[in-house]
């Protein structure tokens, strides 16, 4: 008699708790795909939750910034040989890198050497699109799909002579319903006095350059009239935000939990957020908003590196400038102020940004209402069975 065959085993390596939420979701969906599979790697709570026993904590590894990754540099190189060669000895069908480049890419480079032929999958492309764009070419020789967040990314790889890229769609357009007013809370958002979120980023970094500018920025818009700020912050970097809005002469009601900050989307006229995944939550509940971008002094020296014309993923997405982006010396409190005033009333500045906002649903939809995780997990079968061809 043969033995049954063994389910598949797929390896998971992500770097942060983004990409563990991300992680969580594809097991899901690969559970419905394929029920007998196994997985093995790296992961948050949310994997482990799943069923992943993680090789190492996620906090080994999530730093961000040239300075502290240069200060946790041999502990990074530690776990990058340990995750690789944990893989190679799993000897698994396929290898889903996600996100977190710097980590998840050298892992993909090692056991890309040591087996040749396993399917490795990059879920959440690198911004080759923005800066380092050889990097796109440089994923060939270890990468065999990407599944891309953004829908313009495919189109990216294509031009800089990437891997196979397809967009799977980013994981908010399943969040609609959280993200957006029912009838109640948008009279809540039309109503006085006007709820401003602000959203200084979820680094320690971000937050210390920031608050200053934001507190500054809040101050000038209240003496127009009164508003009600909500600041929704993470607990890993909580302490640090009510040490920063202490002096405000403005003081927000600081939020932690998930459901709090979806339920001030709802209700928001405006907001300040720092670049990044925030500015994407904000645009698709369709609060007008100014963005705000800060880095390091060093960082700064790289600036000539960056090739993207926008810097806030929605504006990217919508191929415009419908978004304020205020950069470095010109992230002010004043001109953070005098872009947030005219959001908060009705006029042509409000209505321009309403407009291109409401674009995005069109732009992020997946063809028949397919879920991104389920889109995802089947273009990773379909590497699997095209590499085993």
């Amino acid at each position: 008699m043969s033995a049954a065959p063994r389910g598949l085993k797929i390896a998971l390596i992500a770097g942060e708790a983004s990409g563990d939420q991300l992680g969580f979701k594809l097991m899901l969906a690969l559970r419905e795909a394929s029920p007998g599979v196994s997985f093995v790697g790296v992961g948050g709570e949310r994997m482990e939750g799943c069923g992943l026993k993680s090789l190492f904590p996620l906090t080994d590894i999530a730093v961000m910034g040239i300075l502290p990754v240069l200060a946790r540099l041999p502990t990074l190189l530690a776990r990058i040989r340990q995750a690789a060669a944990a893989v190679i000895a799993a000897r698994p069908d396929a290898l889903v890198i996600i996100d977190s480049p710097d980590f998840t890419h050298r892992v993909a480079r090692r056991v890309r050497r040591a087996l040749p032929g396993l399917p490795i999958v990059d879920y959440v492309s690198p911004s080759v699109w923005a800066w380092r764009p050889g990097r796109a070419r440089a994923m060939r020789f270890y990468v065999d799909q990407v599944l891309a967040l953004l829908p313009f990314e495919p189109d990216a790889h294509r031009r800089l002579g990437g891997p196979p890229c397809d967009y799977v769609g980013h994981p908010l357009i399943e969040r609609l319903g959280e993200l957006r007013p029912d009838a109640d809370e948008a009279v809540r958002r039309a109503a006085d006095p006007p709820v401003i979120i602000v959203m200084p980023g979820s680094r320690h970094s971000e937050i210390s350059r920031l608050m200053p500018d934001i507190g500054g920025a809040l101050d000038l818009v209240a003496r127009a009239g009164a508003i009600d700020v909500v600041l929704p912050t993470l607990p890993h970097v909580e302490r640090q935000v009510r040490a920063s809005v202490a002096s405000w002469p403005v003081q927000p009601r600081i939020v932690v939990g998930e459901a709090e900050k979806l339920a001030a989307f709802r209700v928001a006229r405006a907001a300040l957020a720092a670049s990044g995944t925030a500015t994407l939550e904000l645009a698709l509940a369709g609060i007008p908003m100014v963005g705000a971008y800060k880095v390091s002094k060093l960082e700064e020296q790289l600036r000539f590196l960056i090739t993207a014309p926008y810097i806030l993923l929605p504006n990217l997405i919508l191929g415009e400038n419908a978004i304020p982006e205020l950069v470095q010396g010109d992230c002010t409190r004043l001109a953070l102020g005098d872009a947030l005033v005219p959001l908060i009333v009705e006029g042509e500045s409000r209505a321009l940004q309403e407009r291109a906002l409401a674009r995005l649903d069109a732009l992020m939809r997946l063809p028949g209402g397919e879920a991104p995780s389920a889109r995802a997990a089947r273009i990773v079968m379909e590497t699997i069975a095209r590499k085993r061809q």
